[in-house]
């Protein structure tokens, strides 16, 4: 599984904005296969658990509330280099530096409101795939 899985969620702020669509689209025609897919409204102390590497930075308390205001959509992709391919799909976290045609290029508002999240790390895939899903919902 190394290698191959990375996790993603569309945000609130794509959610909201009717994009879900488009991204998954996105993500399809890059060669990703979707093996996990569900649209789930987090919890503070989902949010909190979920983010708790950024527990001490001054925007944790804005993540939090950003990240449950709405529902989410978090899926598991599979595809060769997977998480590399994915952080390269969305682009950089300000979308007014992300590359054309890029994901957050796209559909993010903002840095705070950056449409989608991608894993950092294939160890990192491995554990947020695991905090949103059970191994009976990824195929």
């Amino acid at each position: 599984m190394a290698g191959k899985r990375t996790f993603t969620m569309i945000k609130p702020d794509a959610v909201e904005a009717g994009n879900v669509g488009g991204i998954l689209e996105q993500i399809t025609a890059s060669g990703f296969r979707i093996v996990a897919l569900k649209m789930t409204q987090m919890t503070t102390a989902d949010a909190e658990e979920f983010y708790a590497v950024h527990k001490e930075r001054p925007f944790f308390g804005e993540l939090v509330a950003f990240m449950t205001r709405g529902p989410i959509v978090s899926a598991v992709l599979e595809k060769d280099n997977a998480v590399d391919d994915f952080r390269a799909l969305i682009g950089a976290t300000n979308p007014a530096d992300a590359a054309e045609g890029t994901i957050r290029k796209k559909y993010a508002k903002s840095v705070g409101e950056n449409a989608v999240h991608g894993s950092d790390s294939d160890e990192n895939a491995q554990i947020e795939a695991a905090f949103h899903f059970s191994g009976r919902e990824m195929f």
